[in-house]
């Protein structure tokens, strides 16, 4: 017998969900801009990313990292093994972007705004600031607008 949480549908916001939870289901809603998404799937899903990134990076700096000047002032280029791990974190990043502007559009729905405000992040600290205030707010009863009928 399985626990309600996961026979839900996808499109509501799955309040209280575990780390495994939001991963799971930031991959199964890979490109959906619609809906809803609680804080705890949007934090935990920011969580597994930072712990990914500093793997990669991890692994980078053990492999030889970029390159540097040696003693005499000259460049000594970057391993083979960093550049393979530069890579791999490169399209790593390109295969989230597009779901984690996604799941930045559910929480704000969540939050009952537009998905559109995630355009502050061009403004140059102001906006992220005002993004990461956005996504730490409360869940609104009124984001339900955003859920699918």
């Amino acid at each position: 017998m399985s626990t309600p949480q996961l026979d839900a549908p996808l499109y509501p916001p799955l309040y209280g969900a575990s780390f495994g939870q939001a991963v799971k289901r930031f991959f199964k809603k890979y490109a959906v801009f619609s809906g809803r998404a609680s804080r705890s799937e949007y934090w935990w899903w920011i969580l597994f990313g930072v712990i990914v990134n500093a793997v990669f990076f991890l692994i980078g700096s053990l492999a030889g990292g970029p390159g540097t000047m040696d003693s005499s002032g000259q460049f000594t280029g970057a391993s083979g093994a960093y550049t393979a791990v530069s890579v791999v974190q490169s399209l790593w990043g390109l295969a989230t972007l597009i779901p984690g502007l996604a799941l930045l559009f559910r929480r704000l729905h969540d939050t009952n705004r537009s998905g559109w405000w995630w355009l502050l992040l061009f403004i140059p600290l102001v906006g992220a600031i005002v993004i990461l205030v956005f996504v730490i707010s409360d869940s609104r009863p009124e984001g339900a607008r955003f859920d699918r009928q």
